[in-house]
């Protein structure tokens, strides 16, 4: 009989225990209009990974378009001329503004040993400015481009690297001792691509520096401020009449002077 009392006092007290917790379950139960709510708001969540995903591939699509674009504008016409200026027979603009803002030293230090201009001595334009280095030093990419050659000239560049830019011009750098880079190379400015050196048609170590837009020469230090290593102006305006007759430009050639005229300009004085 003990038993049986104990049984069923437990059996009750479960009974008000379950029907107290549904009780409380029951009022604290949210109203349905909020239940629908809250899954609305659920159903309208987007995972932000998905999002991020989206954004990352869709500019990395649109970098390599870009590249793509690039690469079919610039880097398509006579790019595959083994010539210092492919661009024999093409269209030149008669004015063009070239963005030279992000220009990188070819050297470290700078020391220029022979301007761009007539040379009376070789009687013709050094196209060039010549930088002085020693033998080993690291030459540097001057703007962003492709490497177009790396090739050997004996009487001439010496070892010489040409890279074309993403501004469209080329600029040239001679009398190198060894190349770091190799043709379609893509580099950017202020990449290592050779070391200095002396070869080639050179009376001493230096760097033979180039600036050419479609093959046309232009005095380096029309664009460059080469001591203080910086652009003169972040954009040159490139003006193809002014170019042409600084290619052609000789000095005047001093008068000589007859015995009777040396004489009468002793007699002024």
């Amino acid at each position: 009989m003990k038993i049986i009392k104990k049984l069923t006092i437990t059996a009750a007290a479960a009974f008000i225990i379950a029907a107290s917790s549904f009780s409380a379950s029951a009022q604290l139960r949210l109203p349905e209009s909020h239940e629908n709510q809250h899954q609305e708001l659920l159903a309208a969540q987007r995972p932000i990974a998905a999002d991020i995903q989206l954004v990352n591939t869709n500019k990395f699509i649109e970098s390599l378009r870009a590249d793509d674009l690039l690469d079919n504008e610039v880097y398509s016409e006579f790019w595959e001329s083994q010539l210092v200026n492919p661009y024999a027979g093409a269209t030149i603009p008669d004015r063009k503004d070239i963005d030279v803002s992000s220009y990188v030293s070819p050297l470290e230090n700078i020391r220029i040993t022979s301007k761009f201009g007539y040379r009376p001595r070789f009687r013709r334009i050094h196209k060039g400015i010549d930088l002085g280095l020693h033998v080993g030093d690291t030459v540097r990419a001057a703007f962003d481009g492709k490497v177009r050659i790396c090739r050997y000239e004996r009487r001439g560049y010496g070892y010489y690297v040409v890279i074309r830019h993403d501004n469209g011009m080329e600029t040239v750098y001679g009398h190198l001792s060894k190349f770091i880079v190799k043709p379609d190379d893509r580099v950017k400015a202020g990449d290592p691509i050779a070391l200095g050196g002396n070869t080639g048609r050179s009376t001493g170590p230096h760097l033979h520096f180039e600036t050419r837009y479609m093959g046309l020469p232009i005095n380096p230090a029309d664009i460059i401020d080469f001591e203080n290593k910086v652009p003169i102006n972040g954009t040159y305006a490139f003006e193809r009449e002014a170019v042409d007759k600084a290619q052609k430009a000789k000095p005047a050639r001093k008068k000589r002077r007859t015995t009777a005229s040396k004489s009468r300009a002793r007699r002024k004085k």
